[in-house]
């Protein structure tokens, strides 16, 4: 079984640049197969999250063909089936978003509920009342959803609560339905921005992505195009995190700056120093930093998928923080892990209250979850000796070479597999 050891107590120098945004990437993916064009996609991650993802797309029938590694061109033209049914697709949260591009284009779509990390429950219950709304008929059965309809019809929809998913899922549904949708208390993420103006380059009339009200006008029909996914923003923040917390000097490349103020707002308060450029930010790290406190929020607010790489650097801050987790209740299964490298963090309920230490100190830990698991491993890059991350195939899901970025900037890091390996790892760095 593949492990990172990560020799720690080195900061990091340098430059990294940061790759398509992974969850941009998976809904333009499934609103691909909506034309029957060519569609071109650039700046693609290499994770396995994407993958799987292409070969679902394959398996119902379009034309998969990689450009290169960051390339893909899918032609949905040859689609007979709107059934996925693959052993894969059930462990990546975002199959879901096949039901909104299969319902908008044939509509109709069978889809198995999704997967992903565990990480609490994320119920899809906005997605059914949005697909109601529109007229489609749905229904869960034997572990996947049903949903039909003769055609769409536009309606005026209010999210109960903000969600992502069902953003981008009903407004891909909504972009091939008959009149005028409004969508209200929508989610305001980048990635939804991405998606949106991905279908507006394929002929989609969709107005307000970015804001809580969506408009969308449906057309008949969708075109092809060449697009290119914006730069990732948990994968720039989490080596923000990681230049701060082992005290280095990082020049993060292409990025978009306005995409990680929430995240460089805390840095800054802690003491570290982020310069942004065009399209870059460089972040240093204060020798000593101070304690903040933080709360999850949907964007513009601080994003849940930075929360655990955040507590590693709060965790070597002086003084206590308290951390509020408002988006997911099973969001803090790295503090034990963290504990056995002497992480001083106490958790009640939805809030951890962090007690900064001096230092971590190398142990084996396991990844609980993909940003959990990065965490983890800027712990590691952090302590005294050895550190041994297991259970990495949740962190190869949304970072794309990640050892070799992080060694990339002077961190002592390698992806092992055997014991053997292990040891002439450590005696090459001892």
């Amino acid at each position: 079984m593949e492990q990172y050891i990560i020799k720690g107590g080195k900061p990091l120098k340098g430059e990294v640049e940061i790759g398509g945004a992974k969850n941009a990437a998976l809904g333009i993916l499934a609103a691909a197969v909506m034309t029957d064009d060519d569609v071109i996609i650039e700046n693609l991650p290499d994770v396995r999250d994407i993958n799987v993802l292409l070969e679902a797309i394959g398996e119902i029938g379009a034309e998969v063909k990689r450009i290169d590694r960051h390339t893909v061109k899918i032609n949905g033209g040859n689609i007979k089936e709107v059934s996925v049914d693959d052993e894969y697709i059930r462990k990546i949260r975002a199959s879901y978003y096949f039901i909104g591009a299969l319902l908008g284009k044939y509509k109709k779509a069978q889809v198995p509920l999704p997967g992903g990390c565990n990480i609490g429950s994320r119920p899809i219950d906005q997605h059914i009342k949005g697909f109601r709304a529109l007229g489609a008929k749905v229904s869960i059965e034997r572990g996947a959803v049903i949903a039909s309809a003769e055609t769409l019809s536009c309606a005026h929809i209010y999210f109960d609560v903000v969600s992502v998913g069902a953003t981008i899922n009903v407004m891909m549904a909504a972009a091939m339905a008959e009149g005028r949708t409004i969508l209200e208390n929508a989610a305001k993420e980048p990635h939804i921005v991405d998606v949106a103006n991905f279908l507006n380059s394929m002929g989609a009339n969709i107005k307000g992505a970015g804001t809580d009200t969506i408009r969308i006008t449906g057309v008949k029909r969708l075109h092809g195009t060449e697009y290119s996914i914006i730069p990732d923003q948990i994968e720039a923040g989490t080596f923000m995190c990681m230049a701060a917390a082992t005290r280095g000097d990082v020049l993060i490349k292409n990025v978009i700056p306005k995409h990680l103020e929430s995240i460089s707002a805390k840095l800054i308060e802690m003491g570290n120093e982020v310069i942004e450029y065009d399209e870059a930010v460089r972040v240093i790290g204060a020798k000593y930093q101070r304690h903040t406190d933080i709360k999850t929020l949907p964007y513009p607010g601080f994003p849940t998928d930075m929360q655990p790489q955040m507590a590693v650097s709060l965790a070597l801050a002086e003084g206590s923080s308290m951390v509020t987790e408002s988006i997911f209740e099973n969001r803090f299964k790295y503090v034990d892990e963290l504990a056995r490298m002497g992480g001083n963090i106490k958790v009640e309920g939805n809030v951890a209250v962090i007690d900064g230490i001096e230092g971590f100190t190398g142990a084996t830990v396991n990844a609980p979850d993909l940003r959990a698991g990065a965490a983890l491993v800027i712990a590691g890059l952090c302590a005294d000796g050895f550190t041994v991350v297991e259970e990495i195939g949740y962190i190869q899901r949304g970072y794309e070479c990640f050892e070799e970025k992080i060694k990339g900037i002077g961190g002592a890091i390698e992806k092992v597999d055997s014991e053997k390996a292990a040891r002439k790892f450590m005696l090459k760095v001892s």
